[in-house]
């Protein structure tokens, strides 16, 4: 651990309530999983707190990943009980998005905090590039290719998104609904897959962090339980604010804040790696 004071620990709380608040109203609003959300906040919140550029990129993954186990498990579960999870498809996906998790995780234990910064920076452009251009309703196809490639972006969702430290969502959906699935049926589905990316990727965190130094106070591996414990509460009391605010705002303007945010975000982060 890093010699914080007591002052540091206060700040580090309100910062990963702020974060909670933050990625809640962001779900209310838009729908979007927290990750996509709580990683670069918490990037931010951690560097300006001191915390070593070598583990804070490792740390907001770590965490974010262990919010989506608690917050994934309830959005999975009421998802299935409206009949909008394929059940189908996770029996054909679970092993290869498992091993995508493997590998990402095991790949990100080993990457520098640069390297894995520069990873998030790239995605999320890409994302934004795609909420900004694709036109609503358009597809690739009318499904899912067969086997190999079904197999191939399945691995290539769970080791991606790991690496991250997102759910299902951010990549899962705009994939699912390239191949023409409903929409509602791509959300529900993608919430199942967040928890087969969380769950082993939090415990890789755990394992790749232990011992790490320089990590704040009450870290488990890469996981940071202060923030666990702060962010979930912080988001769940936010999201209905959000999901309100978003009545009075056209979809497609937030669609654009949104897009601008992660572009931004990720450029950010991109530029402060390479300079």
């Amino acid at each position: 651990m890093g010699d914080f004071s007591l002052l540091s620990l206060a700040l580090l709380a309100a910062a990963l309530l702020a974060t909670g608040v933050v990625a809640g109203l962001t779900a209310g609003l838009l729908g979007v999983g927290g990750g996509i959300v709580i990683v670069p906040v918490l990037y931010y919140m951690f560097t300006a707190l001191g915390i070593e550029q070598a583990v804070l990129m490792h740390l907001a993954v770590g965490t974010s990943l262990a919010t989506i186990v608690a917050t994934g498990t309830s959005s999975a579960l009421a998802h299935h009980r409206r009949g909008s999870v394929d059940m189908a498809l996770l029996k054909r996906w679970w092993l290869p998005i498992a091993a995508g998790v493997l590998a990402g995780a095991t790949l990100a234990g080993n990457l520098s905090g640069g390297a894995l910064t520069l990873v998030f920076g790239v995605v999320a452009l890409a994302v934004a590039a795609n909420m900004l251009l694709r036109r609503e309703g358009s597809a690739l196809a009318e499904r899912l290719p067969g086997t190999p490639l079904r197999e191939a972006l399945g691995f290539f969702i769970g080791s991606v998104s790991v690496m991250m430290g997102i759910g299902g969502g951010t990549l899962g959906v705009p994939i699912l609904t390239l191949f023409s699935y409903p929409i509602r049926m791509a959300v529900g589905t993608a919430a199942a897959i967040g928890l087969i990316i969380a769950v082993p990727g939090t415990l890789m965190s755990v394992w790749y962090g232990l011992d790490v130094p320089n990590r704040p106070p009450l870290s488990l591996g890469y996981v940071n339980l202060v923030g666990f414990f702060l962010i979930i509460p912080a988001s769940v009391y936010a999201a209905p604010l959000g999901a309100r605010i978003a009545h009075a705002i056209p979809p497609a303007r937030l669609r654009l804040v949104f897009a601008l945010f992660l572009g931004f975000t990720g450029a950010r982060m991109i530029y402060g790696v390479l300079t």
